[in-house]
């Protein structure tokens, strides 16, 4: 039976879904309500995750292989830091919501890479107990990306959008008992999407 990790959640959703904004209000509501929350995202704010940052932008150039490994090089400090790691924080009595976990890794380091082996790099990893899905599509998504007029990183382009997003409808059909999906609709107001989010959660 998969392990599940009770207080922690994730949102997940396409680049441009909007999840960064929701994580940030959750966080501030929970804040407000009282209630001991962490909130945290992936990759991390640590070396592993600088360095992946780096290649997501095209500043460093690897195979999708070499990606996946660091995804869950930095997934496993994540997860498992005795100083700062998510169990630490849950330990602690926090609620931990973070901006994507290995769900993202599936969804995109599939493509281009072999899917059981990516399955394989993250089969010791807990599950969450909720995850958060943003469901938005493709080209509102890039329509989002390509207003922010910046840079975009290496993963954000329809046709791989579009198949991110089918990798995704893929693994959340096969989550385990004790792991339970709420999709939202992300064509609707951030203010709309964030009220379901929280009828869902019941908090």
């Amino acid at each position: 039976m998969s392990e599940i990790l009770k207080g922690f959640w994730v949102l997940e959703g396409l680049d441009g879904a909007g999840t960064t904004t929701q994580l940030k209000n959750l966080e501030a509501y929970m804040q407000d309500k009282g209630l001991p929350v962490f909130r945290t995202a992936e990759p991390t704010i640590y070396e592993t995750g600088r360095f992946i940052r780096r290649v997501l932008s095209g500043e460093i150039k690897v195979p999708q292989s070499t990606i996946a490994y660091l995804f869950a090089a930095d997934r496993d400090n994540h997860i498992n830091n005795p100083e700062y790691g998510i169990i630490s924080h849950l330990q602690n009595g926090e609620i931990v919501i973070s901006d994507r976990y290995f769900f993202s890794s599936f969804a995109y380091q599939s493509i281009g890479f072999d899917p059981d082996a990516v399955m394989m790099l993250n089969s010791r990893f807990p599950y969450p107990e909720l995850v958060l899905y943003v469901d938005t599509p493709v080209e509102d998504c890039i329509s989002r990306i390509d207003s922010r007029g910046s840079d975009k990183e290496i993963y954000e382009k329809q046709d791989y959008q579009t198949k991110v997003r089918e990798n995704y409808e893929k693994f959340f059909s096969n989550l385990p008992e004790g792991c339970r999906l709420i999709r939202v609709d992300g064509t609707l107001s951030r203010e709309e999407i964030f009220s379901i989010l929280l009828r869902e959660i019941g908090i």
